[in-house]
């Protein structure tokens, strides 16, 4: 999503600050939670990277601070964290994360992240004047697939590969390919990933 802006919440954030400009976002960077509560009283983003780990104050003390503010309570956090603790990030979610990524992380992976994020938030804004919009967006999406792409969508979400998919479901491995060409198609996506992380965020094979 070409010319989000987003807020890097990081005590070492060289490498997202010199590689995110590369993808379209406009970068913006505080080295603690103290820092970036301070710019956020003055100015939107359409995201905030949040580590976890910084000095001063810590990401879900930040994280709090954020969702208690009207101001940027709905603004969608992606938390950056060196551990993979699922009761943590459970606690994390019921403060308000929006999604998690472990640290060392691949830069595709945060960025197919980021996108679904972004795109899920620009779907949910209009939300706010109808709030059958959003509903009425994830029916459409769920019509725009053929059952047995949602069918081929299922199995990539569980981890299957085209040979795989295609043995599943009795089909030739080119056959799977065009499918997954269509669904990339229909769901304005460029890869598995992306497709996966709209699909769980949409509840779109259920």
């Amino acid at each position: 999503m070409p010319e989000a802006s987003i807020l890097i919440v990081d005590d070492n954030p060289k490498y997202l600050k010199d590689a995110l400009p590369f993808y379209g976002y406009k970068v913006t960077v505080a080295n603690n939670g103290e820092e970036a509560l301070g710019i956020l009283q003055n100015r939107t983003f359409d995201l905030i990277l949040l580590d976890v780990m910084m000095p001063k104050m810590d990401g879900w003390e930040t994280l709090q601070n954020i969702r208690k503010n009207d101001k940027t309570k709905y603004v969608p956090v992606i938390m950056l964290t060196a551990v993979n603790e699922d009761q943590k990030m459970i606690s994390g979610l019921k403060i308000g994360a929006d999604d998690y990524i472990v640290k060392p992380f691949i830069l595709p992976n945060l960025l197919a992240r980021m996108e679904a994020l972004l795109r899920r938030t620009s779907w949910q804004q209009p939300a706010k004047k109808d709030n059958n919009i959003q509903e009425n967006s994830e029916t459409s999406n769920k019509k725009l697939l053929t059952a047995r792409e949602k069918e081929v969508l299922k199995l990539v979400t569980q981890g299957a590969n085209n040979k795989e998919i295609a043995e599943k479901l009795v089909l030739r491995e080119v056959t799977v390919k065009t499918h997954l060409n269509s669904i990339f198609k229909k769901l304005k996506v460029t890869n598995r990933t992306q497709a996966v992380l709209l699909a769980l965020k949409t509840d779109l094979i259920s």
